[in-house]
């Protein structure tokens, strides 16, 4: 079957989702309501902006950022659930100070150095040191999973157990922050109804919370090994006010100037920045079959009002109402229900990073080129560089006529550019009526997010056309009226391009250009600073806080206390990977 613009798909969609094989079948539409306004001709209109409860760019993001280190460092607050699979063969590690194989709910690394750290010598009587416990699993039969997204293992308040909490309790619950044990047995205790065997997260580098050490892997090694330092175990946490002492201690570390937990620290930082950028932690097979985003604003409508006007690093999960908690609750069951389904069989993850690909290079150039000196020279070599991007595009018949008020002759362009990757789809009933509703959540995604890149870029090649800083042949424009721009409309027709370029970008608010400037040097690498390594270990009012040893005196070393302002949107900065380690 041929392609055909969205300007049909009204119809088409009515068709598709009606009959087949000339049955009529009651279905529910894959794509909402919003998409099918948003393509009707009325709307291919360069002045139609996103609306501003518009989420598609953050379902976008998200999804383009699932299991990469980077982007969920720098938004720690997760959105997305995913149903998941870890191959056969994968290799897990556990540190531990018991030569004991656990018999409930423990966590695992997906790489040793992470693990390492909870490698921690048993107290002994003389005080000397016994040695380490470090085991190795493989795993032997695909590991169903459940992936939280951004750093849901980070132990700090402002949101990043948030989705952790909606599972298990239905609500959040900020005074149960730091109670690890708990968590874990009672997300394992409610998994099991649905044969989950772990659940993934992520702090300085991946971890799975594993429900049992007797299923589904087996012991590579136990190796007893040189602790690399004599660190004894936590003592008990005192009793909160109010509350059980029921978190679970995290490592400790000697004073931050001794060299050993200076390597030990860049270690497992360098082992997160291998899962920094895409395809991120590959040893996590994800479902996006299943994928539930609480930036869906069709299943949770409350989370909107509640963010509505917030930064995006304060987005959260506080103001879910309970009919939202419910609608989650059934729609969950529902995934885990149909775990193994295929769905359309689109590669959705391609798909994202096609996009990606195509446009964050060439708008970072692009936004460089518009901050260079106003000139008109300038001028012609950004409508160069926009000409570059939607070339593909530009049709023989699209050429100015008389209007040049509304650009109505580049609508072609316009509605070829943002449909592109996605006109094949929407196009074909049979995967279309396949497709989940987390597939149809994605796919508007990627159409309103494609769309919004291309009203914004092709409406400035069209201004710079009819500016006449395009070199489009003269027979084509032997029937437009000839027009002199003075050098003032074309300086401020660029400043235009800068401030919609800057709009943009920052719309789509994509990692890839959260960098070090400038560059760091051969013996550094650019960090963006994870828990614990971080100031402060809150937001907004805090329960009162247990003792949690060094660990905690590490994550303040920046100067935070108790009485510090609570840490902001964490910025890259360019540490050392070499020795002297500093800059954590």
């Amino acid at each position: 079957m041929g392609l055909v613009p969205w300007s049909k798909l009204a119809v088409l969609l009515c068709a598709a989702l009606t009959t087949v094989n000339g049955a009529q079948i009651p279905l529910t539409p894959p794509l909402s309501s919003h998409f099918l306004k948003s393509a009707t001709p009325a709307l291919w209109d360069f002045n139609v902006t996103p609306n501003l409860n518009s989420t598609s760019h953050l379902i976008f993001d998200t999804v383009a950022s699932l299991s990469q280190h980077w982007t969920n460092t720098r938004y720690r607050n997760g959105h997305n659930i995913v149903p998941g699979t870890v191959p056969v063969g994968t290799l897990l590690y556990h540190g531990t100070d018991k030569h004991e194989v656990p018999a409930g709910p423990e966590w695992t690394a997906t790489d040793p150095e992470h693990s390492y750290l909870f490698c921690r010598s048993a107290p002994t009587i003389d005080g000397s040191s016994s040695g380490c416990w470090h085991l190795t699993l493989v795993v032997t039969r695909p590991l169903k999973v459940l992936y939280f997204d951004g750093s849901s293992a980070a132990k700090m308040y402002g949101g990043s157990m948030d989705t952790q909490d909606i599972v298990i309790w239905g609500e959040v619950k900020p005074d149960w922050t730091f109670s690890e044990r708990t968590r874990i047995n009672e997300l394992c205790e409610w998994g099991r109804e649905f044969g989950l065997d772990g659940f993934v997260r992520m702090e300085m580098d991946f971890e799975i919370m594993l429900c049992d050490f007797t299923v589904a892997v087996e012991i590579v090694s136990f190796l007893n090994l040189n602790s690399g330092m004599n660190r004894g175990r936590h003592r008990p946490p005192s009793k909160p006010p109010g509350r059980e002492p029921s978190f679970e201690p995290v490592p400790s570390f000697p004073p931050p100037n001794d060299d050993v937990s200076s390597i030990l620290q860049y270690r497992v930082i360098e082992a997160g920045v291998w899962h920094n950028t895409y395809p991120g932690e590959t040893r996590i097979n994800l479902d996006l079959n299943g994928l539930i985003s609480f930036y869906d604003t069709d299943l949770f409508p409350s989370l909107a009002v509640a963010r509505f006007g917030q930064e995006r690093w304060k987005h959260r999960l506080q103001g879910l109402s309970v009919v939202d908690s419910k609608a989650f609750q059934t729609r969950i069951r529902e995934v885990l229900e149909q775990i193994g389904h295929t769905g359309s069989g689109i590669d959705w993850s391609t798909l994202i990073r096609v996009v990606v690909d195509r446009y964050a290079e060439r708008l970072e150039i692009l936004q460089y080129l518009l901050n260079s000196t106003s000139t008109v020279e300038q001028a012609k070599r950004v409508q160069k560089h926009l000409r570059s991007m939607v070339i593909p595009y530009i049709l023989h018949t699209s050429v100015p006529n008389s209007d040049f008020n509304n650009h109505s002759w580049a609508l072609p362009v316009y509605e070829h550019c943002a449909t592109t990757h996605t006109r094949y789809i929407s196009s074909i009933p049979s995967i279309l009526t396949r497709m989940t509703k987390s597939e149809s959540l994605i796919l508007r995604s990627v159409q309103e997010v494609s769309k919004e890149i291309c009203r914004v870029v092709v409406g400035m090649w069209a201004e710079g056309v009819e500016l006449g800083l395009d070199a489009i042949s003269p027979a084509s424009l032997s029937s437009v009226p000839a027009r002199k721009f003075e050098s003032v409309e074309i300086i401020n027709a660029v400043r235009r391009w800068q401030e919609r370029t800057e709009g943009l970008m920052a719309w789509l608010d994509w990692s890839v250009w959260v960098k070090c400037r400038p560059a760091c040097g051969y013996e550094e690498i650019c960090y963006l600073p994870t828990w614990p390594f971080i100031p402060g270990s809150g937001h907004g009012p805090r329960p009162p806080r247990p003792d949690v040893g060094q660990y905690r005196v590490k994550a303040q070393l920046q100067g935070a206390d108790d009485g510090e302002e609570d840490p902001v949107l964490p910025q890259p900065k360019c540490i050392r990977r070499v020795e002297p380690f500093t800059g954590i």
